[in-house]
């Protein structure tokens, strides 16, 4: 069972139908017990930084979340939910996260030659041979939507790599945390695989 954290604003019916196609039951849930006592944890995300994270502590899930991933179980956050994971935004202002890899999240620098937000297949490079990506050749494309990408404190948790005028942190991986800035649940064939290696993680004493 695939735990699916509900704070009304994430595509939580995409990465569910996503996750039930790699063979593996789902439940979407604002409890904090029910996250508190997941197997595995999916926090997706779509909006704006500041009003997550507003709702992810007005529902009382910010600890649960903490305390999950401390926990050594499998934890997957996606685009929103990979920004939520540092320490802060500067979207729409400075907003504390949940503060758990440190780092900062910042937009795409003011290029004419781009647009923002980056929107669209690109192409990424792995640079730690993350257990997300088993399977899956270097060079693949994923699906992204976002203006903002995450700058991490400590490269050593950069596991995957694309390009957007420069290179930016497409994914991070740090013992049983993943989280990827693009969108496995709208990548086809490799999105998918990557969530089926999600789905076949092990949890301690797995």
């Amino acid at each position: 069972m695939i735990t699916i954290v509900d704070y009304q604003m994430g595509n939580l019916r995409s990465v569910s139908k996503a996750i039930q196609r790699v063979g593996e039951e789902t439940l979407i849930t604002s409890d904090p017990g029910e996250i508190a006592s997941a197997e595995k944890l999916i926090l997706p995300g779509v909006g704006g930084f500041k009003d997550a994270i507003a709702e992810l502590n007005r529902r009382d899930l910010a600890n649960p979340i903490r305390d999950f991933i401390d926990s050594g179980r499998p934890f997957l956050g996606i685009c929103l939910g990979l920004q939520m994971l540092f320490d802060s935004s500067e979207e729409g202002g400075q907003h504390e996260g949940l503060g758990i890899i440190p780092g900062e999240v910042v937009r795409f620098p003011a290029d004419p030659a781009l647009k923002v937000p980056h929107m669209g297949w690109n192409q990424v490079q792995i640079t730690q041979p993350t257990p997300l990506m088993q399977g899956i050749e270097p060079g693949t494309h994923f699906y992204f939507v976002h203006s903002y990408y995450v700058k991490p404190t400590d490269r050593s948790v950069v596991a995957i790599e694309a390009d957007y005028g420069a290179p930016f942190c497409a994914a991070i991986w740090r013992n049983n945390l993943h989280a990827t800035q693009f969108h496995p649940e709208k990548s086809q064939g490799n999105g998918m695989k990557l969530l089926k290696n999600f789905v076949s993680l092990d949890a301690p004493g797995g």
